[in-house]
């Protein structure tokens, strides 16, 4: 594989802590660099476009591919840079695809740097979707990192799609809002993990319509909010036709963090089977204590539980 040779060192970073990519991927890719698109390819089923108005790119991929992946990272490095980008999938039937995203601010300035990425997947029928999106901020400067992404699904009979959504390090303010419509035998499955630290603060809302027979959904969040961050969950199954949906939220809260859990379900149909878990609550001594035991410190045997919960 290729080198990013357009990207300097920072960026090159902030890729593999988003993307996991050390070189240039295989496959359909869009690399976006402070405000601009940085690198592209595509394949003979997979195209990428850019919207006239320059407003973000279209995804196609043609009905019937299988096992091909598209990367569309993004990266800041560029203080006081805010930007919204939209980029629309249109998937088509038949189709088993990774799809890979996520987006990395380092900034080291005093003003504030934000991206506002608006991805709406319109899944076709039997189609097969994993979505990987991982957020990530770094820099020593007073500007703060914002990122408010906006997931849409709008899924078609039978098709499948797998969210797992990351956020683990260095974002101050991130506003999280996800929506899926499903039609017959279609099924979601989301897996959220976030950590805050500092005076961080993190909003995630799912929004979740059942609206075919035989349709499904599980959403399972866990978070942990340390220091004075802040977190509010706000999740909702609705299900409109004989379905069945599950959501979960686990949370840790450690030192003056903060947290509100409002899972919800809404049932319009007779047979719609709805249910919801929550959970709230500090590190159990006993564990601590275990790990501690074994020869690790305090704070040794936190972060070990941690990154057991998170994983």
């Amino acid at each position: 594989m290729a080198e990013f040779k357009k990207l300097d060192e920072i960026q090159k970073r902030i890729l593999m802590e988003v993307a996991d990519l050390h070189k240039v991927p295989e496959g359909a890719y869009n690399i976006r660099s402070n405000g601009v698109s940085a690198m592209r390819a595509t394949t003979a089923n997979i195209d990428i476009i850019s919207k006239p108005d320059g407003s973000g790119i279209d995804i196609k991929i043609k009905p019937g591919t299988k096992n091909e992946s598209v990367h569309i990272p993004v990266v800041l490095s560029q203080s006081g840079l805010k930007e919204v980008v939209y980029n629309d999938f249109y998937v088509g039937d038949d189709c088993d695809v990774i799809i890979v995203a996520g987006c990395g601010i380092d900034n080291c300035g005093n003003q504030d740097s934000q991206h506002d990425g608006i991805h709406r997947f319109f899944v076709g029928k039997n189609a097969r979707v994993k979505y990987v999106e991982k957020h990530y901020g770094s820099g020593d400067g007073q500007g703060k990192r914002i990122l408010n992404p906006v997931t849409e699904a709008y899924m078609d009979e039978n098709s499948h799609m797998e969210m797992e959504m990351v956020q683990i390090k260095g974002v101050d303010n991130t506003d999280r809002q996800t929506k899926a419509e499903l039609a017959a035998g279609a099924s979601l499955i989301v897996r959220e993990r976030l950590m805050t630290h500092g005076d961080q603060v993190a909003n995630s809302g799912y929004r979740v319509y059942l609206n075919g027979e035989g349709a499904t959904a599980d959403v399972v969040s866990r978070s942990v909010a340390r220091d004075t961050s802040s977190q509010k969950f706000d999740a909702r199954i609705t299900g409109n036709a004989p379905c069945s949906g599950h959501m979960e939220c686990d949370s840790i809260i450690m030192d003056q963090g903060k947290i509100l859990a409002v899972p919800s379900l809404e049932a319009n149909d007779l047979d719609a089977a709805l249910i919801h878990e929550a959970a709230i609550g500090k590190i159990a001594g006993d564990q601590l204590i275990k790990l501690m035991t074994l020869g690790l410190t305090e704070a040794e045997a936190e972060e070990q539980i941690i990154n057991g919960f998170l994983k």
